[in-house]
């Protein structure tokens, strides 16, 4: 799946009444263009302080690219950017490539269960070596084998063709049953010794966590 996350902050003139209509005309897309094949939103509730004022999460997903290109200049699209446009006050896109979970998220619907998504965005130091990289990429990809309270995790490097990306290439989305699960990762020793192997190489981190609904 060709995971399009989307991000948003509003302007402090905009009400929560606005903001809502917003997020609602959002919520239609999928209904209005077919080649959204998987969507889920939310508001951001990261305790880490590191969403650098994005507050909207919004994650569509596609089969293929074909679909992100019928998508992106979609006259629905363009509707809803109208809709948006008065009340933006930033925008923050990561694409990327993603491993479909069908029987999971069929299971979660069904049942109109709602998840926990910890999106981690990085952007590397520009003396990062390629090996350095690889070795963070490993690394966190290993968390899910010792954190039992990750149900779901897939990453991939940003493919937008937005440039809106701000600089971060690597996204790691992480999923817990509930905000529980997120207490038992934060801490874990195992997340610890991930982030001092981390920090070294890192330039900048963003964190945004949302509840899908």
């Amino acid at each position: 799946m060709l995971r399009h996350a989307v991000f948003f902050s509003f302007k402090e003139s905009s009400s929560p009444e606005q903001i809502d209509a917003v997020a609602k005309a959002f919520e239609q897309l999928p209904s209005k263009i077919d080649s959204i094949v998987d969507f889920d939103w939310g508001v951001n509730n990261s305790p880490e302080g590191l969403d650098d004022g994005f507050t909207h999460c919004f994650l569509l997903s596609f089969a293929d690219e074909a679909g992100r290109a019928e998508y992106l200049p979609h006259p629905a699209h363009k509707e809803f950017g109208d809709t948006l446009r008065p009340h933006m006050k930033d925008v923050f896109v990561i694409d990327y490539w993603g491993v479909a979970d069908e029987d999971a998220d069929a299971d979660r619907k069904d049942g109109d269960e709602t998840e926990l998504k910890h999106a981690v965005f990085f952007k590397f130091k520009d003396d990062a070596s390629k090996e350095d990289v690889a070795k963070i990429e490993q690394a966190f990809a290993e968390l899910p084998n010792k954190i039992d309270s990750i149900t779901d995790f897939e990453w991939g490097t940003n493919n937008s063709p937005e440039k809106h990306d701000d600089g971060f290439t690597h996204c790691f989305m992480v999923t817990f049953a509930d905000e529980a699960g997120r207490e038992e990762y934060l801490p874990h020793p195992d997340h610890k010794a991930f982030v001092e192997i981390l920090m070294p190489v890192l330039d900048k981190a963003r964190v945004l966590d949302f509840t899908t609904k």
